[in-house]
């Protein structure tokens, strides 16, 4: 039974990956993330250069899912960012018995029809709670974030920064099941434009760097948060990984300040477009593992 149940996950992770869904391996039975955290990362494979997580290491490579879900009936997690993804979670009430809270269903209906559009025909999915999973294309305008109540308290959405649970996955005993297998569609107009964020007015970069009479310190930091600043999409997180690393040597050797430095970074990654959360998850990693391995000053 232990190996039918793990072949069957397996062939539903690569089912998720010929769609193009990167996946990654969920604690068996559950929900949470069965990789390694930061604070256990051997700083191996992967996790090289600095501590890797989900959303980096989810993949579509037949090869790795083979190997990953060969160890153990792990559930699996598509990470909707990489996959191209935007996914509408439609809860049931929290409250059970309570006949005065609408679900998520019924609540997203009315957001259609009070657009004057129908409710879309897509890849959806049924949760292990009786909730629904609505999965779209992701824009390539622009580039969401996730959602916990924007649209209704009972309506999340993941996109960047998020994964949904993929069918064929079982989660207190329930399973999570295909209940319409049409082709992902596009995200409605409407839809897209309630989780646009708010753009903010330009703001010209400016970086308070303390003057101590390093000036190496000073204008590598103001040269590489400029770098950040106006990377375009694709490559900002990229960046942002790489320029607060050259940086961070000099926190270790004391010319800069971690928060200086962070606080810097935090500005030009936000400037770029990356989402807030994003900026400080990547600098807390690269830091840390930074100043880890700092070498000390070389002198002549």
């Amino acid at each position: 039974m232990t190996h039918d149940v793990r072949s069957a996950l397996l062939s539903a992770a690569l089912d998720a990956a010929a769609r193009g869904w990167a996946v990654f391996p969920l604690r068996p039975g559950g929900k949470p993330p069965a990789l390694h955290g930061e604070a256990s990362c051997p700083r191996t494979g992967d996790c090289t250069t600095g501590h890797r997580k989900w959303e980096q290491r989810a993949t579509t490579d037949p090869d790795r899912i083979h190997r990953a879900w060969s160890t153990g009936r792990f559930n699996i997690g598509i990470a909707t960012g990489p996959s191209g993804l935007v996914v509408v979670d439609l809860d049931m009430p929290k409250q059970k018995g309570n006949t005065d809270t609408p679900c998520g269903l019924t609540t997203f209906e009315a957001l259609c029809e009070r657009a004057g559009q129908p409710v879309p025909t897509t890849y959806r999915t049924r949760t292990a709670s009786s909730g629904e999973h609505l999965y779209f294309n992701a824009p390539d305008s622009i580039r969401l974030g996730n959602t916990a109540g924007f649209l209704s308290p009972s309506i999340d959405t993941r996109a960047w920064g998020g994964y949904v649970v993929a069918p064929g996955s079982t989660v207190n005993g329930r399973a999570y099941e295909v209940i319409d297998p049409a082709s992902v569609a596009a995200m409605p107009g409407w839809l897209l434009a309630a989780l646009r964020p708010v753009e903010r007015p330009a703001v010209p970069l400016r970086l308070s760097v303390p003057k101590r009479g390093n000036r190496a310190a000073e204008t590598a930091l103001e040269r590489e948060t400029a770098l950040v600043a106006g990377t375009a999409e694709g490559g900002r997180e990229a960046q942002l990984f790489e320029s607060a690393r050259k940086v961070a040597r000099f926190v270790g050797w004391g010319d800069l300040t971690r928060h200086e430095v962070e606080e810097a970074f935090q500005r030009a990654g936000e400037a770029a477009g990356l989402p807030a959360s994003q900026c400080r998850s990547t600098l807390r990693s690269v830091l840390n593992w930074s100043l880890r391995t700092c070498r000390p000053r070389e002198t002549t």
